[in-house]
């Protein structure tokens, strides 16, 4: 297939589905596969992570607000008041950044050996059952929705931090992890979602400078590459504002059953 072509696809899977609880990392490598375009599951893999670029320019370009309104606290932080009222999301991002590289590098590490070991079928059951696993775990959470509690504390920002650093393997969800576990610590909705994107940025930039450098652009030649970026970047735009939107209209206990069934039956096809 048209390397030009597959890059579109590839853009409209990442920006598509970076925010819900399915991985696109796991889709996006899978797509690869299917495609017949990638070289290797681990190319592949890499090639995903290369692709959270777009999404993390579009949650930056999305959250700009929050973001200067944080950065603007950190000449006012202090370690006696590090999750106040005023100081908690900053050091919550913080720690849970600090948190994400630690197990993501470990992660990352033991990618090529747990991608190496399984190929064909293994590959896709093995990220059905993570995608099916992600989304049951989607459904005990919105139990727990309506149980809302004022601030994010130290013991959330290492949960977060660490399930988020574990999405850097192929088939866990990184979104629907980190809102999952917020939501079980009892925050709401809306800024469950609001911290876990504001909290994808910085891990999606570690991630895809990590391929670069290590790699270089792996499974497509560049000038596809840079389209699926950029496609990816503008529909993550669009989706992440879709997205936020209908949390704000729908209860939220409602758009994580959808979700959670969205994961659970993509996971279910993936194995079939």
């Amino acid at each position: 297939m048209d390397e030009w072509l597959v890059a579109v696809i590839l853009g409209l899977i990442q920006g598509t589905l970076e925010w819900l609880p399915v991985s696109s990392e796991g889709s996006v490598a899978l797509a690869l596969t299917a495609l017949d375009v990638g070289e290797s599951a681990v190319e592949d893999t890499q090639f995903a992570l290369f692709l959270h670029f777009g999404t993390a320019i579009a949650a930056t370009i999305y959250y700009r607000e929050d973001i200067a309104a944080e950065l603007a606290r950190v000449p006012e932080w202090r370690p006696s008041a590090a999750f106040g009222d005023e100081q908690a999301d900053l050091s919550f991002l913080a720690v849970a950044t600090l948190a994400s590289f630690a197990t993501g590098g470990v992660a990352y590490l033991t990618l090529e050996t747990v991608v190496s070991s399984i190929s064909g079928g293994a590959f896709v059951a093995l990220i059905g059952a993570l995608l099916v696993g992600t989304g049951l775990l989607q459904w005990t959470a919105q139990d727990r929705a309506l149980e809302t509690r004022a601030d994010v504390g130290l013991l959330d920002a290492l949960l977060v931090g660490a399930l988020q650093g574990l999405a850097i393997l192929p088939g866990v969800s990184r979104s629907g992890t980190t809102v999952s576990a917020l939501l079980l610590r009892g925050h709401p909705g809306e800024e469950s979602l609001r911290l876990s994107f504001l909290l994808s940025i910085p891990a999606a930039l570690a991630a895809g400078a990590l391929v670069l450098v290590e790699v270089g652009v792996p499974s497509i030649a560049p000038g596809p590459a840079a389209l699926a970026l950029s496609i990816s970047a503008v529909v993550g735009y669009l989706t992440v504002g879709a997205l936020v939107a209908l949390v704000k209209r729908v209860a939220f206990w409602a758009v994580c059953v959808g979700f959670g069934g969205l994961a659970v039956l993509g996971g279910a096809l993936l194995v079939v």
